[in-house]
């Protein structure tokens, strides 16, 4: 039998990091980990808070910047959401989740040029990151490229084939090339993996393929 990796003890690592963040306050890497390890317990004040200590003591560090955005774009509050992704890519241009978070903010404002442009960016410095090439096929969909769009979300399958999302992004892509009963296969399987494909959609590809 193989051994299961015993369950990491959040509430002792959030003491331990809080204790050396008080013996040494400057600390960037001990501040850092104990913000992300208050976002992983869904303490996001917390997490925020740390956040900005770790700009007080290191204004470029991009990975704050970053994960800042993250945060404020969950909340809604996309000016704050925009401006801390705009400052780490200044800070470094080849900084592929802050593109990545720009086009979801555009895409999200209904700029799907943007949007595009920005998850091209994404994938560009990081060919890997699934999520940019996911949310490029949604982006190029809204934008009408729809042969572009299939580039992109075949790509974010390839990447990771168990995201739901990178599955019905791939359908809706297919669709609209009348790709139909490809469609459905990934239409499927994306409701297998926990995505709510909606019956609309489905309806809609049953009727085209019915249509001789």
């Amino acid at each position: 039998m193989s051994k299961q990796k015993p369950k990491e003890d959040l509430p002792k690592v959030i003491a331990e990091l809080q204790a050396e963040c008080a013996a040494h306050p400057n600390n960037v890497m001990a501040r850092h980990h104990l913000a992300l390890v208050f976002l992983k317990t869904g303490r996001t004040d917390d997490a925020v808070r740390e956040f900005n200590q770790v700009l007080e003591i290191d204004p470029m560090s991009v990975e704050a910047h970053v994960n800042l955005g993250a945060i404020y774009f969950e909340r809604g509050q996309i000016d704050k959401a925009l401006a801390a992704n705009q400052t780490a890519v200044s800070i470094n241009p080849l900084a592929a989740r802050a593109h990545a978070n720009l086009g979801l903010i555009w895409q999200q404002q209904g700029e799907p040029d943007k949007a595009i442009a920005a998850y091209a960016k994404a994938t560009a410095h990081d060919p890997k990151l699934a999520s940019a090439w996911i949310n490029l096929a949604s982006a190029q969909v809204m934008a009408g490229n729809f042969p572009e769009a299939l580039i992109a979300a075949e790509k974010g399958v390839e990447l990771d084939a168990d995201f739901p999302l990178a599955q019905n992004n791939l359908a809706v892509a297919l669709f609209y090339l009348h790709r139909y009963p490809e469609a459905l296969v990934h239409a499927i399987k994306a409701r297998d993996l926990g995505y709510q494909v909606a019956q609309q959609f489905f309806d809609a590809i049953h009727n085209e393929m019915k249509t001789p």
